[in-house]
Parts: C-alpha cells; sequence; structure tokens
C-alpha cells in the first residue's frame, strides 16, 4: 500500500473538500497502470477518454479522423450526422449520407466507407446487409482497414479517435452468443486490428463506479493476476 507523501489541492477554496460526495451518480475511479518510469513504454496503447466529449473535441480541430458506424437505411440518428451538422463546412446530410452507404453495401462483409467532411474525415464501418447488426469478427476486420488507411495517410488521417461501438440501436454490437461484448473485449478487438488511436466510452459508461477504469489500453498485466487469484 502506498502512503500520500504530497497535499496538493486540486480545486481553489474548499472544492476539495465539497467535491466528496460519494452519492454523485457520475463518478469515475480512474486507476494508474503503473508509476512513470526513466524508460520510454514504446507499447501501442490506446487512450481511452472517460469523462471527454467527442463532438466538442472534433469541433474544437483535435482529430483528423474519426471511425464510427454507419448503415444502408437510416443515419439521422447516428453520430455521423452529429459531426455533419456540426462541422459547418460539411456539405453532408443524414440522407446523402444513408444514400453514399447504399452505394457500398455487400451481402457478406464489412466495408469501410470515407466520408470527407472538411475539417474531418470519417470512416464509417458498414455491416453486411445480410444482418442487422455488427459482429466483433466485423469490428475487427473493419478496424483492419480502417487503421490501414491511417497508416497509409498519416498526416491527413492523425490524430484519429474512435467511438466504443457500445449500446447502438441501428447498429448493434453483439458476440458470439448475440450479446453485447465488454468494453474491454472491445478494446482487445480494436487493438488486435491494428488501431492505437483514443477510444471515447459512452457517456452512461461514466457511472461505473465502484468499478475502476483504466486510462490505457492494453490494461496492465496486474489485473489478469487478479483474475487468476493473485495480488
Amino acid at each position: 500500500m502506498t502512503t500520500k507523501t504530497k497535499n496538493t489541492r486540486i480545486y481553489d477554496g474548499d472544492g476539495d473538500q465539497l467535491m466528496v460526495d460519494h452519492a454523485i451518480q457520475e463518478r469515475l475511479i480512474v486507476l494508474p497502470d503503473g508509476r512513470p518510469t526513466k524508460l520510454t513504454d514504446k507499447t501501442a496503447r490506446m487512450r481511452i477518454m472517460w469523462g471527454q466529449h467527442l463532438l466538442d473535441d472534433v469541433v474544437a480541430g483535435r482529430y483528423r479522423s474519426i471511425v464510427c458506424a454507419v448503415n444502408a437505411q437510416d443515419n439521422s440518428k447516428g453520430i455521423i450526422s452529429k459531426l455533419a451538422e456540426l462541422v459547418t463546412t460539411s456539405q453532408w446530410t443524414p440522407d446523402s449520407i444513408t444514400a453514399h452507404t447504399q452505394m457500398f453495401a455487400h451481402r457478406e462483409s464489412v466495408t469501410v466507407i470515407k466520408f470527407d467532411m472538411d475539417t474531418i474525415e470519417v470512416l464509417g464501418l458498414l455491416r453486411p446487409t445480410n444482418r442487422d447488426h455488427l459482429t466483433l469478427s466485423d469490428l475487427g476486420h473493419g478496424f483492419s482497414v480502417a487503421s490501414e488507411m491511417v497508416r497509409r495517410k498519416p498526416g491527413g488521417r492523425l490524430p484519429v479517435a474512435s467511438v466504443s461501438f457500445l449500446g447502438a440501436h441501428a447498429n448493434a454490437l453483439v458476440d458470439e452468443h448475440g450479446q453485447e461484448p465488454s468494453f474491454e473485449t472491445v478494446l482487445r478487438t480494436m487493438h488486435e486490428a491494428g488501431f492505437s488511436g483514443d477510444v471515447y466510452p459512452a457517456p452512461w459508461m461514466w457511472e461505473s463506479a465502484p468499478t475502476g477504469v483504466y486510462a490505457r489500453y492494453p490494461f496492465p498485466p496486474s489485473l489478469e493476476n487478479m483474475r487468476m487469484g493473485g495480488f
């Protein structure tokens, strides 16, 4: 167990005392995955943007490309349409997004479609037309293609961020049992496909306390050690 040796205040005035409220519902417990060292960790990691607002960050110009899901039926409620609305120089509309998507729909395989919105490029994962959901295999293949697209054009597509793909309705993500996978499984699938950008958890996931969360993936070995009964 470590001992706190510095009494650094977080807030001005009485802010530190006022913010000690365990009744707050939207509460996160962010865990460090290790102490900083003099040696640089060159492991390709994804940052998990707990508590951050993706749309605000896009409008602020923090990213050049975004990965999300699209479908060939209706994208009016999807994040891609929100992006098209917020990027004032974008000429895309929900109807034109859907019409463009329909041109690339395939029955058997996932497709990655580019949408140039001037200041941001959206890489949309389109599920096969023979089912109404995305599978983990679809997600892995889509991120393999999207990651390669980013690598081939790093100056034009980096920095890159992605949604979590969890909690969707029109583009639901399911595992081999037909259930929504864990966030860890989604992160592992993205990472194994070569993705190393930022990932934005869905806002309702901000209420994960008392479960502790990490701000980077891969997670530290200590998590697996605890699963195996160690410390």
